[in-house]
């Protein structure tokens, strides 16, 4: 396939370029830019942080989980584009020397491009927008000073010049191509488009962000075949709202959903801040979330208890389908040969969701139990009772078994300690590195009456613990 996109300021076509390659190793071994480096090679370590610029604006993005076939007509800068022209640094690249902000300089590149990204959108999160970046040796007190004393500085002109620029549609429109020695690859334009493609290619894989596709490559080793770039799709990127429910295009990405829910579901909202890492949000979508079939997958389980429904789309036919009834089992999902998820559709309000994770860690670190509670009152009565766990069983699954023992019941402790034995007939969880199946089971029990009592106004969040 033909590719054209900038790199730091200057038009680079490829001729005949393997789609799936990783941009990684291209700006390494082809373009010679090797401040990009590779750490973990998974999209973890950040230290392959490289700016992305296209329709839908400027952001940091991991190198190893992108491949050449989603850059067409965008925009890249590297470290070493972060400069002017003139040579003069960056402002993020200035504090970093100033304020003694690395030490064995590994992981400094892709930090300074995770600042310049947020220097450019104006981000003042510091702690979130490095929580991709691991530095071992330096230790983050410089490193946030740096960020700070930089903020307040203005954007350097070449890099507003380029996020102003109108990069238009990837060249490759909604053509399919093979190039040589490659299978066969599509970049649909619209959704319309993406279901005629899969239709006739149904063993095709799809890439949206790439940021789970990008590992079978990396880590399986596994040749992806035919592929369909959705990058393309913009009708599946936006966010609507009509009669009370937000309908959800499966290409909008966690970061741009994060910001969407805030006012809608900020219980979400607050879980997304803690979905993987910011250059992992801005790549990922919630379409790729759920159709990867995940049983620890972070979006799932507050979509069951916000009772969305799936948008399935074959050919020009499509169907409706709740969520919970979706998966099947171990990565196993109701959806035909040719089929793929077109929406999400969920209520634009549920005042009574609440989402907890629990992780090792606090950033960047898969659940071992995700709870969703979205419990209904009327005069002190649960009336209706939505309780999803991810990390419980095969897939993502209601309690319906607790469920049953809360409705009718009123909204106390004692409700609560009777109804809690039930989630042991919901659900028998497995041990693994993550936990074990008795701790899986109380960490449920407990976020039950967490529930209960952040509703009535007793400290529960251990952010919020002082000495």
């Amino acid at each position: 396939m033909d590719i054209t996109f900038l790199l730091n300021g200057e038009t680079r076509h490829l001729t005949d370029a393997d789609p799936t390659a990783s941009l990684l190793d291209w700006l390494r071994d082809s373009a010679g830019l090797r401040g990009t480096k590779e750490g973990c090679n998974e999209g973890d370590c950040g230290a392959c942080t490289v700016l992305l610029t296209d329709a839908a604006g400027a952001r940091a993005v991991n190198a190893c989980l992108l491949m050449l076939g989603q850059i067409d007509g965008c925009a890249l800068r590297t470290v070493e584009g972060l400069a002017a022209p003139d040579g003069s640094l960056h402002p993020v690249q200035q504090a970093l020397i100033d304020h003694h902000g690395s030490q064995c300089g590994f992981c400094t590149p892709g930090i300074a491009v995770s600042l310049a990204a947020a220097h450019l959108t104006g981000c003042r999160d510091h702690d979130d927008i490095l929580a991709g970046n691991l530095c071992r040796c330096t230790g983050y007190a410089p490193i946030i000073r740096a960020a700070k004393a930089a903020q307040a500085a203005p954007v350097p002109a070449h890099l507003l010049t380029e996020t102003a620029r109108d990069l238009g549609k990837p060249s490759s429109g909604g053509r399919g191509q093979t190039a040589p020695g490659t299978a066969f690859a599509a970049w649909p334009d619209s959704a319309d488009a993406l279901a005629a493609a899969f239709l006739a290619r149904p063993d095709a894989t799809l890439i949206a962000g790439a940021t789970d596709v990008a590992l079978w490559q990396t880590k399986a080793l596994r040749d992806l075949g035919d592929v369909i770039f959705l990058n393309g799709c913009k009708d599946m990127q936006s966010i609507s709202q009509a009669a009370g429910e937000l309908r959800i295009g499966a290409g909008v990405t966690m970061s741009a959903l994060r910001r969407a829910l805030e006012n809608h579901h900020p219980a979400f909202a607050a879980l997304l801040r803690r979905f993987a890492s910011e250059q992992v949000r801005n790549a990922a979508t919630i379409g790729g979330n759920i159709a990867n079939g995940s049983p620890i997958a972070d979006t799932p389980p507050v979509l069951i208890a916000l009772g969305a429904r799936l948008t399935l789309r074959r050919g020009t036919a499509r169907r409706d389908i709740a969520l919970q009834d979706f998966y099947l089992g171990y990565r196993q999902q109701d959806r035909a040969p040719g089929e793929f998820i077109e929406a999400i559709t969920t209520p634009a309000s549920a005042p009574g969701l609440r989402v907890w994770k629990l992780s090792k860690r606090f950033d960047q670190d898969i659940s071992a139990v995700c709870g969703a509670f979205n419990l209904t009152c009327d005069a002190g009565v649960i009336t209706a009772a939505r309780v999803a766990f991810g990390g419980m069983a095969a897939t993502p699954k209601r309690a319906t078994a607790f469920e049953a023992a809360l409705i009718g019941q009123a909204f106390t402790e004692a409700t609560f300690q009777v109804a809690i034995p039930a989630l042991a007939d919901d659900f028998q969880p497995i041990s693994d590195m993550r936990a074990s199946a008795d701790y899986r089971l109380r960490a449920a029990q407990g976020m039950a009456l967490r529930y209960l009592h952040e509703a009535q106004g007793l400290p529960v969040s251990v952010l919020e613990v002082a000495p």
